[in-house]
């Protein structure tokens, strides 16, 4: 990790500001298995005490570590009042089923690049690229990950990077902005914009994000 860190504060002042003031690179990682997806997929779109309350609940009747067999084996209502969604417990029917009959197979994605990763697991319900990308960082811990479409690092790289060139607008703009009542608008990367600044981090995308994710949570930056 130490090679990472040098080559992003080596190629990226901005970047080297945030490793300074975050300190260590301590991301969590989790076992790259069905357990871990399934798990995923609950926590989709809730918020962090709401989820682990559904998941809680769906664990205790499914079995845990989550398993194909332990999901195939419930009904839909049993899921449903679990807490889990219609469409959530399809998605992850839908999981459970391709897992046992062999059309997703846990034990290759090691070995595959990211791109065809992310074609393997999203051809579940359910599972889009974002979800894949976030499996590629933190079950497969892969280095040079980009999530373009998660909102968090969208966010930082507009705080950090282009914000910053926002602020030299002169004085007098900035007045007759005022005056007219105009609000600032945050206008997030493009894909093409995050791919652009990103580029001198390769090939370690993915430990430059996690910063991006921590700088958001320190006042200090």
């Amino acid at each position: 990790m130490r090679k990472a860190l040098n080559h992003l504060k080596k190629s990226d002042p901005v970047m080297r500001a945030m490793i300074e003031r975050i300190g260590p690179f301590r991301m969590q990682f989790g076992p790259a298995e069905f357990h871990s997806l399934a798990e995923a997929i609950v926590y989709q779109q809730l918020n962090g005490k709401a989820a682990e309350t559904i998941f809680s609940r769906f664990a205790a009747l499914a079995g845990e570590p989550l398993t194909p067999q332990g999901i195939l084996k419930l009904s839909d209502e049993q899921m449903r009042g679990a807490g889990l969604s219609r469409q959530k417990s399809a998605y992850l029917k839908d999981l459970a089923a391709k897992t046992a009959s062999g059309a997703l197979d846990f034990a290759r994605l090691p070995e595959l690049p990211d791109a065809e990763v992310i074609a393997h697991l999203t051809q579940v319900k359910g599972i889009g690229v974002w979800t894949a990308q976030m499996f590629l960082i933190f079950s497969l811990k892969r280095e040079n990950v980009l999530p373009t479409g998660d909102f968090g690092v969208r966010m930082a790289m507009h705080k950090h990077y282009l914000d910053v060139a926002a602020k030299k607008l002169s004085a007098a703009k900035k007045a007759l902005a005022a005056k007219k009542g105009q609000k600032k608008k945050i206008k997030l990367p493009t894909p093409e914009q995050m791919e652009k600044i990103a580029k001198c981090w390769e090939p370690y995308r993915s430990v430059a994000c996690w910063y991006l994710w921590r700088s958001l949570d320190t006042k200090t930056l």
